[in-house]
């Protein structure tokens, strides 16, 4: 057994999200969305470097050397499996590991409401899972696959960096790449994926132009594609995405995009009013006809008019969700505020 392990063993008990292995200081945990130091001597760069090292194959270790950083898996069979990430900083080797637990929650556990349940459903198209850094991207759409994998003969092929929520063969045959491991990059991967017969492709981040470019190709011609993107709100989701296109090609991607998208979920993780964790306010956006004509005439502007009318179908804001979690008393008046993008309307409720 590692002698990280023990360490890694106490985060998952403590019910943190992230483990921080920093030259210099004491273990910390991210429990609830706050770092919290754990009791323990300051980690030496000597001891810092044994730790990680020690879990690390030979390929990885030589890849750290070179490139100065690295994204890499780890699991404690029967515990949990680890996102890890390892970087060279002014005072040594520090690495962060997510924690990923070994069962795939469902989305009913996870707050996401039943609509989201109706987008499995797509046979093509795109769909996306959006929000900032740890607010559970990762988690929402190994749901949503699990879902699939539960309920449809289909073939799905993710492409993780590194793979997080490992899929058990169910109804439909589940294949992982992972970056680095099986596959040189995400656009390598997806241009490969469209000669595998995929009926579901999962790509774990959006990063670049090129891989954009060919997630809402593979989405066009008869796949359901589900990816993620660091973006704050589904508008703003679709801005980004025609923005990463040079100016020449902006016209045409409207229009591709108006026809392939299917939905955005975002994401924010709000601190539960009982101190215990953290609960999900979800926007929901789905690409109707009229929200979709706005896409391709060049307004998206008007998009969350378009959601605000568009409630009877599962469309929500973020403040919709922020608001329903404070009636419900899931969340407190001062989270609510801190949380909601327009202020004003949660003045009333911090009072």
């Amino acid at each position: 057994m590692a002698r990280i392990d023990a360490v890694l063993k106490m985060a998952v008990e403590a019910h943190a999200s992230d483990l921080h292995v920093p030259t210099g200081e004491s273990f910390l945990i991210r429990q609830h969305g706050r770092l919290k130091k754990v009791k323990s001597k300051p980690l030496t760069p000597e001891l810092s470097k044994e730790l990680i090292y020690e879990i690390l194959s030979p390929v990885q270790k030589k890849l750290l050397d070179q490139n100065l950083q690295l994204d890499f898996g780890y699991e404690i069979k029967g515990m949990a499996r680890f996102r890890g990430n390892a970087v060279i900083q002014r005072n040594g080797l520090n690495a962060t590991f997510r924690i990923i637990p070994l069962k795939i929650p469902s989305m009913e556990e996870l707050g996401l409401p039943p609509v989201v349940k109706k987008f499995c459903d797509f046979h093509q198209g795109l769909l996306l899972v959006t929000g900032a850094t740890g607010q559970g991207k990762s988690t929402t759409l190994a749901a949503m696959i699990d879902l699939i994998n539960s309920t449809r003969p289909v073939h799905i092929l993710t492409i993780e960096d590194p793979v997080e929520f490992v899929h058990p063969i169910k109804k439909a045959v589940v294949n992982q790449r992972q970056l680095g491991t099986h596959t040189r990059s995400f656009s390598n991967a997806l241009r490969a994926a469209l000669r595998e017969d995929p009926d579901v492709i999962m790509v774990g981040e959006l990063r670049d132009l090129e891989s954009i470019e060919l997630a809402i190709t593979a989405s066009e011609t008869g796949h359901l594609v589900m990816g993620t993107l660091s973006t704050s709100s589904g508008p703003k989701t679709v801005d980004r995405l025609i923005d990463s296109f040079p100016p020449a090609e902006q016209n045409q991607i409207r229009a591709m995009l108006a026809e392939s998208l299917r939905a955005v979920v975002t994401q924010k993780l709000i601190p539960a009013a009982d101190g215990k964790g953290r609960v999900l306010a979800p926007e929901i956006m789905i690409a109707t006809v009229p929200l979709a004509n706005l896409i391709r005439t060049e307004k998206t502007y008007q998009i969350p008019s378009v959601m605000q009318t568009g409630r009877a179908v599962g469309m929500q804001s973020g403040d919709d969700a922020i608001m329903e979690l404070y009636k419900a008393g899931k969340i407190t008046g001062q989270a609510a505020y801190d949380y909601a993008d327009n202020k004003k309307r949660f003045k009333e409720v911090v009072k």
